[in-house]
């Protein structure tokens, strides 16, 4: 029997591996490197690159091929949360059970260190060595992955999850925001993998229905852990939803209507890929763990 559990701390380690490989190859320890590594050395899921690993070896390919575009997707999504967390968006204190970057450093340290992790993402994805030489396929990766993070995906999310604050968002509202927010880069994440692992048009357009059916999933689990989850396991506040007066999924339609629609959203998720073999056991898991996780 496939054991999740074993699989996801195996990945974590060969992503941090290669992360501190990267963030240690530079010859000299400045304060905007140390700002870098705090945030992205905190722990944390690693979601975004285990799927885009899982993807890859859902159409056959081993996943250490897209070991650097995953880390890649892993620095932009760390970069979005430090800016997250700051003072003027979100002011939050704690992420990933640490003080937010903001706290334990400053709050320009913060910014620049988000805005660093953003562009060595980019660097890695126009540098990285991919099997084959597979340059149009990385154009193409880097392009698909510079929307779903940019104004037409997470920070257009961002944008409207500010702007949102007091106002009451339809259900329709609130799925669009919840996408760019959090689904695009999740989307991309298994897009890239699919394509970079040489999956078929039809694997690669069942991955990201799959992938847009989890990421929307995600944030639905994501606002019912801010409801009745445990800030100590969770290692951030809860609640900040409610205080801060946005539109979530419980607050539009309550608690039991939201977790009815994160597990539509996962039997739609599994649907996508009932047609690929055990090698997509991964991802088949990992759609349950979104939204049966406690963090």
């Amino acid at each position: 029997m496939f054991d999740l559990n074993s699989y996801l701390l195996s990945k974590r380690k060969i992503i941090n591996e290669y992360i501190e490989r990267i963030l240690n190859s530079s010859s000299e320890s400045t304060p905007i490197v140390s700002a870098m590594k705090y945030s992205l050395m905190a722990g944390g899921k690693r979601l975004r690159p285990i799927l885009c690993m899982s993807a890859a070896e859902a159409v056959g390919e081993k996943s250490d091929i897209i070991l650097p575009v995953a880390c890649a997707l892993e620095m932009i999504h760390t970069y979005s949360l430090i800016h997250d967390d700051l003072p003027s968006m979100d002011n939050d204190n704690m992420r990933r059970g640490k003080p937010t970057s903001h706290i334990n450093f400053d709050e320009s340290t913060a910014i620049l260190a988000g805005d660093a992790l953003l562009t060595l993402a980019f660097k890695i994805l126009s540098s990285s060595e991919i099997k084959n030489n597979d340059y149009k396929n990385m154009l193409k990766i880097s392009g698909i992955i510079a929307d779903a993070a940019g104004y037409k995906g997470m920070i257009e999310g961002q944008m409207l999850d500010i702007s949102s604050e007091g106002k009451v968002l339809s259900i329709e509202e609130l799925g669009k925001m919840h996408y760019l927010k959090t689904g695009a880069l999740i989307e991309a994440s298994i897009y890239s993998g699919a394509i970079i692992g040489g999956g078929t048009n039809e694997q690669v357009e069942s991955l990201r229905i799959y992938a847009g059916k989890i990421g929307l999933a995600f944030q639905v689990a994501d606002d019912i852990l801010n409801v009745d989850g445990d800030p100590e396991v969770m290692g951030k506040a809860v609640g900040s939803d409610i205080n801060r007066n946005k539109s979530t999924y419980p607050s539009v339609i309550g608690l039991e209507k939201s977790k009815k629609i994160a597990e539509d959203l996962v039997y739609s998720a599994l649907k996508a890929i009932d047609t690929f073999d055990n090698k997509a056991e991964p991802l088949r898991l990992i759609a349950r763990y979104i939204i049966e996780r406690d963090k």
